[in-house]
């Protein structure tokens, strides 16, 4: 991820099902690329180059999960994956707001 990115963050998942077909709830967050650490745009990278993210930890069936979408200037669309809250760094987590919906 380079500093000129923008990463689009929705949270989904949990025990109330945030982000799902038929929720209430919506909770998402946008971070430009030079607004994270070094570290954490490098981490970001791998995992949009196919890195595997952590393993979730068992009994994670209620976990958050995270949509990431990058989307590069002068790319046709973002790139988008979807990763356990595990392989998402701090910084990007903290990004997200919940909103009635």
């Amino acid at each position: 991820m380079q500093a000129e990115d923008r990463l689009d963050v929705e949270r989904l998942g949990g025990l109330a099902g945030m982000g799902g077909p038929g929720g209430h709830i919506r909770s998402t967050g946008q971070l430009l690329g030079r607004d994270l650490r070094a570290a954490d745009r490098e981490h970001l990278a791998a995992l949009f180059a196919g890195a595997a993210p952590p393993a979730e930890p068992r009994g994670a069936a209620d976990g958050f999960r995270y949509r990431l979408a990058l989307h590069r200037p002068g790319a046709a669309a973002p790139t988008v994956i979807e990763v356990p809250e595990a392989a998402v760094p701090a910084s990007v987590r903290d990004c997200v707001n919940d909103e009635l919906i």
